[in-house]
């Protein structure tokens, strides 16, 4: 199968996204790091990574303050802002009030995705009902949730009167492959886009296949590209995903960016699956 990294629907949104956006949990919030992390964020809009996902749970609001920052000399619409609700926040009034003050924190008027983090102790009918009622005021465009198994991604949809939901953001990498099993073709079927965090696995990134010689190596030199490069157009080859990797600097943008026009193909995929393949059996899905 080959595959391309262009923009693609996201869900049934009617809106085209790029693959590959910007995540930004853990960005620097102080210092010269927090400048390079403005800098990066500019740089990789002007590259076309313009979904750009926050949360008020980063920094306990401050990312939100730094995104607002770093979009401001951007046009509103040709941006894809993304934030979310704290569970502990998620009740009727308090999805309300989050979404507010994540507004003000990050300058706007309206967010183009709000979604839950992960699932609550509150009532999840009683969140949807609040996420609808903000996509009704103008407050956001569309919803979603992060963190949820299949079935509770269906039963949060089947809450949503008018308003479909747009996505479920989960942790994904090469040797967190569990939500290709289900998660991934059941949101397919339902129209639901795949938002996945954390593409390089933090401290499971497979250094050895991207040592030269290793195998994400060999494929990148194949292609003119770099591990990481790489890493980002597998874990997108399926139509209904999409990342959002961190970079705080300026050069990681630029390498993230490359990955949109990188096209993997079959012996390529195969090769990678081979190496890292998915776990057996059916786990809960993982989180961090």
């Amino acid at each position: 199968m080959m595959t391309s990294h262009s923009s693609k629907p996201f869900g049934k949104t009617g809106v085209l996204l790029p693959a590959i956006g910007q995540g930004t949990w853990d960005i620097p919030e102080r210092g010269a790091g927090r400048g390079e992390a403005v800098a990066a964020i500019r740089r990789g809009i002007e590259l076309g990574m313009t979904h750009l996902d926050t949360a008020e749970m980063y920094g306990s609001g401050r990312v939100e303050e730094i995104v607002g920052e770093a979009i401001a000399p951007f046009r509103r619409e040709s941006l894809f802002i993304a934030s979310k609700v704290l569970p502990s926040n998620a009740t009727f009034d308090g999805t309300i009030a989050a979404c507010e003050r994540s507004l003000r924190r990050l300058r706007l008027d309206y967010l183009d995705l709000y979604m839950l983090h992960w699932p609550s102790e509150h009532p999840l009918e009683e969140t949807m009902r609040a996420l609808e009622t903000l996509v009704e005021s103008g407050k956001t465009r569309f919803i979603g949730v992060s963190n949820f198994e299949p079935e509770e991604m269906e039963s949060a949809a089947s809450y949503l009167r008018a308003t479909p939901l747009a996505c479920n953001q989960v942790l994904y990498h090469l040797r967190e492959r569990g939500v290709e099993r289900r998660l991934i073709p059941v949101a397919r079927e339902n129209g639901v886009a795949i938002v996945a965090y954390t593409p390089f696995g933090r401290s499971k990134f497979p250094r050895e296949a991207a040592r030269p010689g290793g195998l994400l190596a060999r494929i990148a030199e194949k292609h003119g590209a770099t591990p990481r490069a790489v890493i980002l157009a597998f874990v997108t080859r399926a139509p209904n995903v999409f990342t959002i990797p961190k970079a705080s600097s300026v050069a990681h943008v630029e390498e993230n960016a490359r990955a949109a026009q990188l096209t993997l193909d079959e012996e390529d995929v195969t090769a990678i699956d081979a190496a890292f393949p998915v776990e057996p059996g059916d786990a809960p899905l993982a989180m961090l």
